[in-house]
């Protein structure tokens, strides 16, 4: 009878220490709406406050996930569902037009307790990429998976493909069409499309929505999912959907999601090589992230910004441009929602 009693005793002592531990341990979410030349004069008041809304409902659902006890995976992929399906964000349902006037979309989302991870690229038909991505991690073999081919594996999964006009929207069709009358201007009087395209406004070559979190297991994550670049051609595939450049996570480090000109992105690795400044040489994410954004990228022309947390739950989001669609919401801090360079 004592022993069983001491066996009750031991166990309800370690539960309550896992509890407090749990209790201990601070939960932080941070997301963004893709990074630009995003100014004051080109807002009304009206348009300004719809994406704050929308930027605060999608950080605080997340929130909810981690402060239930949910896992970061689970944080991530539900606010970055309501940015999907905003129209005012570069993923989903506001996803750009690619030249030939259609949409195809890239999602990544990195596990930070194993660095498991799931990647879909050149979707046509997914409503939500992010949740494909997540499938792919967690239900294949495989890390990513593009076009028809993840397409097959979302219809075996249980997906309904939806029509690729449901991602239509006026506003992403004429920044196509102005973006396509620029392109021939240019070329015609270049000759050359690489020549024309590197001309064209940053504003058309960025856009993404992304999201990171550590839960109360101090387990990180972070997504990233987008609709790519406007007027983009030949089957085009940004950073968002590559493993260490537009996502990483690592419970070691930190997690990070990216926004900005892809193709520098990729070439710089810039997701793993701000984690891995603060694995090998013991920086912040503060400063881990400046150093990246502002002294690596800006030099050489990359644009952009990342958000990054870190397992004790701080944030950082640095960003190059004019503005950064941005939130964030911890257990130490209430909700924020920034678009400019405040």
């Amino acid at each position: 009878m004592k022993i069983k009693t001491l066996l009750g005793a031991l166990l309800a002592l370690t539960s309550s220490t896992v509890m407090a531990a749990q209790q201990q341990q601070p939960i932080a979410i941070a997301i963004h709406g893709g990074a630009g030349t995003i100014e004051r004069s080109n807002f009304t008041p009206e348009q300004e406050q719809q994406y704050r809304a929308t930027l605060k409902q999608a950080v605080e659902a997340g929130y909810k996930v981690l402060e239930q006890g949910g896992e970061s995976l689970d944080a991530v992929t539900t606010a970055i569902n309501l940015l999907e399906n905003s129209p005012f964000f570069n993923a989903g349902k506001g996803a750009v037009y690619t030249y030939d006037e259609g949409h195809e979309l890239d999602a990544s989302i990195m596990d930070g307790r194993n660095r498991q991870a799931g990647a879909v690229a050149g979707v046509k038909h997914i409503k939500n990429p992010i949740n494909l991505a997540k499938d792919v991690m967690q239900h294949s073999v495989h890390v990513m998976l593009s076009g028809e081919g993840a397409e097959q594996f979302a219809k075996q999964r249980g997906y309904q493909l939806i029509e690729n006009s449901y991602f239509d929207t006026e506003s992403r069709y004429q920044s196509l069409l102005k973006a396509k009358k620029r392109l021939q201007q240019k070329q015609a009087a270049s000759k050359d499309y690489q020549a024309a395209h590197q001309q064209l406004d940053s504003h058309y070559k960025m856009g993404t929505v992304g999201a990171v979190a550590v839960d109360k297991q101090g387990n990180l994550a972070a997504g990233t999912s987008t609709g790519g670049m406007t007027a983009k051609r030949f089957g085009r595939i940004g950073d968002s959907p590559v493993i260490g450049a537009g996502t990483f996570a690592d419970n070691r480090s930190c997690a990070v999601s990216a926004t900005g000109h892809g193709e520098y992105f990729i070439r710089y690795n810039v997701a793993a090589d701000i984690c891995a400044r603060v694995a090998y040489q013991g920086k912040s994410i503060a400063q881990a992230g400046k150093e990246v954004i502002f002294d690596t990228l800006q030099p050489i022309g990359g644009t952009g910004g990342v958000i990054i947390v870190d397992p004790q739950g701080n944030i950082s989001m640095p960003f190059n441009t004019a503005g950064m669609y941005r939130a964030s919401k911890t257990s130490k801090t209430a909700t924020k929602v920034a678009i400019y360079a405040e």
